[in-house]
Parts: C-alpha cells; sequence; structure tokens
C-alpha cells in the first residue's frame, strides 16, 4: 500500500498526511510541482519529528510519477483515485495490499487526464450538499479501510 498527494496546496495537510503514513508504515509519493516550500526543512516543520519515519519519495511531475511507477521490478498495483466525482464507495471498493491512494490538490483535485489514467475511482460517502472533506481527513478514512481490509494495520 502507499500514498499519493497530487501537487498538494497545503503543508499543513501534507505534514499531517506524513505523519499519519509514518504511523502505519506506508510510503508517500508526493507528485510536484506542490504548492509550498517541499524542503526537508519545511516538511519538518509540518510534520514535526514524523518525518525520519516515513518513506518519501518526491515527483517532480505526475509523468515522472507514472514513469517511476512503471520502472519498479515488479509490476505496480492499481492507482486508485480519491475524487467527488466517482460513484464508488470506499467502502464498498476491495483494497489490494498494493494499491496506491491518491489525492489530489485541495483547492482543485486532479484534471481529467489524470482521471483518466487510474484504473480506480472511489469516494467517501457524504451527505447532499456538501462539497468534500479536508484531504488529510479523507486520506485517514480511506487509508483506515484499506488497511482493515488487507490486513495492513502494523503489529505491535
Amino acid at each position: 500500500m502507499r500514498l499519493a498527494l497530487y501537487q498538494p496546496d497545503i503543508a499543513q495537510n501534507t505534514g499531517t498526511i506524513l505523519r499519519l503514513c509514518a504511523c502505519f508504515g506506508i510510503p508517500v509519493d508526493v507528485i510536484g510541482p506542490a504548492g509550498f516550500d517541499m524542503s526537508d526543512r519545511a516538511l519538518k516543520r509540518a510534520a514535526l519529528d514524523y518525518l525520519p519515519h516515513v518513506e518519501l519519495a518526491r515527483h517532480a511531475g505526475y509523468e515522472t510519477f507514472m514513469e517511476q511507477r512503471a520502472a519498479t521490478s515488479t509490476p505496480p498495483g492499481r492507482l486508485v483515485l480519491l475524487t467527488t466525482k466517482a460513484a464508488i464507495p470506499h467502502c464498498d471498493f476491495r483494497f489490494a495490499p498494493d494499491d496506491t491512494l491518491m489525492l489530489g490538490r485541495e483547492s482543485a483535485g486532479v484534471p481529467d487526464a489524470v482521471h483518466d489514467r487510474v484504473d480506480a475511482r472511489i469516494t467517501i460517502p457524504m451527505r447532499p450538499g456538501l462539497r468534500s472533506l479536508n484531504v488529510a481527513v479523507a486520506a485517514a478514512i480511506v487509508l483506515g479501510e484499506a488497511l482493515r481490509q488487507t490486513g495492513g494495520y502494523p503489529h505491535p
């Protein structure tokens, strides 16, 4: 299991997600450009003392990210996009241990070109009339369900 952030806008949300992934042992891909300083110094401020505990890969752009996925020695798992524009609720989706969960920009999600290249699109069911959840909250909800389904929670 991996988590990918597409051009994140808000350092504090990214820091929260990095901390979440550090606690669960989930690698994170950050696909640039980000809307904030992505230096180790800036990320340490956002992720506190959890940054050394997360496997973090930075990618200059989406194409670089996709090339890196294709170049791995084993075939990459599915790329699963969390989006408000999906019909499949996350709790009805069957996750696999090698899935990469992708979250879009806080301000704009992901462009249609990215939507077209993912393997699956899922959404978190919400009350009608409300736009979306905070990206870090969405990451926690879906990652929690994915880890539950796949038995991926760390064992103390």
